[in-house]
C-alpha cells in the first residue's frame, strides 16, 4: 500500500465549509481511479487540514495524478480558498 499525507496551508476565513465540499466531490472523482483505497479530510483541534490518500501503489497513485478525473477535481477548487501550496510526503506501509 502507498500513503500521502498533504498538509494543507490555511483556507481563507470565512471558507471551510466550501473547501470541505469540494473535498468531498473531489474523492467522488477521485474514486474511480484504479488503485484508489480511501482518501480522508482531517482537521485538527487548531482548524488545520490534513489529508490522507490510500493507494494500492505508487504507480496508481501517479496515474490517478496524471488522470482527467484529477484535471477535473483540480478545476473545482476555487485557487483562492487555499493561502499558498500544499505540502505532500510520501509513504510505503512498510507494516500494517
Amino acid at each position: 500500500m502507498f500513503v500521502v499525507i498533504v498538509h494543507f496551508p490555511p483556507v481563507a476565513a470565512g471558507r471551510e465549509a466550501e473547501f470541505e465540499q469540494w473535498f468531498g466531490r473531489s474523492n467522488a472523482l477521485l474514486s474511480q481511479c484504479e488503485g484508489f483505497l480511501a482518501r480522508r479530510l482531517l482537521r485538527d483541534e487548531d482548524g488545520h487540514y490534513t489529508g490522507l490518500v490510500e493507494h494500492e501503489s505508487r504507480e496508481t497513485f501517479t496515474a490517478m495524478h496524471e488522470s482527467p478525473q484529477h484535471s477535473e477535481a483540480d478545476a473545482l477548487l476555487d485557487g483562492e480558498i487555499l493561502e499558498g501550496p500544499r505540502s505532500p510526503r510520501f509513504y510505503d506501509v512498510v507494516v500494517g
